[in-house]
């Protein structure tokens, strides 16, 4: 790879990187990211400064990885003895390609791609970026093929001129950002091997996750300090079932999972409000009912997820605020059932009849309370049930599901109820800290990195707190409180298998990410399009410049 890559400049440098990623499929949870990994270690190994360096690049397998996904590093040292190091960071999956539809044979040739929009009349906008040549298509092109290919010529310059860093690099390409971010997860234990192994002070990391216009017309590009944390709501309701014809005595689930869907999905109110930041509202990802086959009962569960973002708000606060939406909800469907059953009393002329439509909202954690006074072993109960689930299911979510179907089993009053639990993934909150000399430095750096930029480019730049997306750099830190992490463990099923969560290595490394996105248009559409003036030109020197200047910060 070198051989070709030593006579381009920067520019073309990084735009052959990228087209030769997209043409490698490295779709989420395959083969590919497996593969992916290899062809990155190789790229590195051909560079001259790492050619009969093994210790200098190498992988990282993810343990317990039923694919054997590995992760990828690389550590330039600098001039001096420094222990300052600057983290770059990327992932190298990619969704997949039914989206292309027709035309997925060409999901992976940018070039081919390229012709096929300029005659695609269907969307203007797309057909004049494609006959403009300033955009480059294909799967993974945005998100984020042509990021790992940034930081790999600048990691081949920087390899060329050691003498400009002032301390190290480490570069880290992780596998699974798009499902479960195990590669992240996993990539936490080698950073700390590195930290004591090396005596490493990891000053900042630098990701490149994509970022896109806000509106029509929008060409500012946003720098974000953090990112925004998500967590999985889950709830479980439990109904009394009912023949079809005498559905007004039970309490069907499905009518409180609307309930809960029509007050949680899509409702900004619920969103935090912070000033200049993109905050997005929670979305329902899934709404399922037990049934199996068709008959004439109405459905004894319900299952229900929400995708939620959070920023600030402490997590047992967050609790709080849903279990309080689950009670309203339940209490919505007892005074709907118990008005229709009025009226269909009242339509049929029959007497009274004493039914109660009460729905119990609870926490997991106070659900298991309440079993273990009633003596069952919940701890028995909750790894039967994954075991047991485990052996015919794969999707993490389901077999928390099953647990917490389990535990209401083991009840003998199953009284109907609503169970509020958490699911897999979940992604702390974390933002650069301006009260700290460390926040300080960096955002300075960043700052006049940016307006010398500007200035040269003509470019418009904006940071923000958050990266509204999910991004791996969660992960390289956490500042919750101990309330917090209690509060998750309690309310999250199986944890330890199903999402193990290393907030103590977290929180040890303490790392603060700086997003610098490569940018482009329709991430994860099948028109997805990086913006090859920006991308390719200005960007990689902004991070080459911000690299140098937070390598330069006295005192360590």
């Amino acid at each position: 790879m070198f051989a070709n890559l030593k006579t381009m400049n920067l520019s073309q440098q990084a735009e052959y990187l990228t087209k030769a990623l997209v043409q490698m499929k490295s779709y989420n949870h395959s083969d590919g990211e497996r593969h992916k990994a290899d062809f990155l270690k190789e790229i590195i190994h051909s560079y001259p400064s790492f050619n009969d360096n093994d210790n200098l690049v190498w992988t990282q397998e993810i343990p317990g990885d039923e694919l054997g996904r590995k992760n990828v590093f690389a550590f330039l040292k600098g001039r001096s003895r420094s222990k300052k190091t600057t983290i770059y960071l990327a992932h190298l999956d990619t969704v997949g390609t039914e989206d292309f539809g027709p035309i997925q044979g060409l999901a992976h040739d940018p070039d081919k791609l390229q012709e096929f929009f300029v005659q695609y009349g269907s969307d203007p906008e797309v057909q004049e970026d494609a006959r403009s040549n300033e955009w480059l298509f294909g799967r993974g092109a945005l998100d984020m093929q042509s990021g790992i290919a940034v930081h790999l010529a600048n990691l081949l310059f920087f390899s060329e001129n050691p003498d400009e860093l002032a301390g190290n690099l480490l570069v880290m390409f992780n596998a699974d950002e798009e499902g479960e971010h195990k590669g992240s997860r996993a990539a936490l234990s080698e950073l700390l091997r590195l930290k004591e192994k090396m005596g490493l002070e990891y000053l900042a990391a630098i990701n490149n996750d994509f970022i896109s216009p806000l509106y029509d017309g929008d060409t500012t590009k946003y720098i974000y300090t953090g990112t925004a944390g998500k967590i999985l709501p889950c709830f479980s309701i439990f109904g009394r079932e009912a023949h079809a014809g005498e559905s007004l005595a039970g309490i069907d689930p499905t009518l409180i999972a609307a309930e809960l869907t029509a007050r949680i999905s899509q409702n900004f109110q619920l969103t935090e409000k912070l000033e200049g930041e993109l905050v997005l509202p929670p979305s329902c990802l899934y709404m399922r009912d037990d049934k199996k086959r068709y008959d004439v009962q109405t459905a004894v569960g319900c299952r229900v997820y929400f995708n939620y973002f959070f920023y600030e708000k402490p997590l047992k606060q967050l609790s709080k605020e849903l279990g309080m939406i689950a009670e309203d909800a339940a209490i919505a469907v007892e005074d709907r059932l118990k008005g229709a059953y009025k009226d269909f009393r009242t339509v049929n002329k029959l007497p009274e009849r004493q039914l109660d439509w009460g729905t119990e909202v609870t926490a997991l954690d106070d659900f298991l309370v309440y079993l273990e006074e009633k003596g069952i072993d919940t701890v028995s109960v909750m790894e039967e049930a994954r075991k047991q689930s485990s052996l015919d299911e794969t999707d993490a979510r389901m077999i928390a599901f099953d647990i917490v179907e389990a535990l209401h089993q083991s009840d003998p009053e199953k009284k109907p109820r609503v169970v509020l639990f958490y699911g897999t993934p979940f992604l702390p909150a974390n933002t650069v800290d301006v009260n700290t000399e460390r926040g300080i430095f960096l955002k300075n750096c960043l700052e006049e990195v940016l307006s010398e930029e500007a200035k040269k480019t003509g470019e418009t730049f904006k940071v923000r707190k958050y990266f509204p997306y999910l991004s791996d750099g969660s992960f390289l830190s956490f500042d919750g409180s101990d309330e917090d992490i209690q509060s998750l463990k309690k309310n999250f099923p199986a944890i330890k298998s199903l999402f193990p969560i290393p907030l103590k290595a977290m929180r040890d490394l303490n790392i603060p990410v700086i997003n610098l996105g490569v940018y482009g248009k329709a991430g994860h559409k099948w028109t997805e399009r990086v913006y090859k003036p920006y991308t390719f030109e200005v960007l990689p020197e902004i991070i080459r410049k911000l690299t140098r200047r937070i390598l330069q910060k006295p005192g360590s």
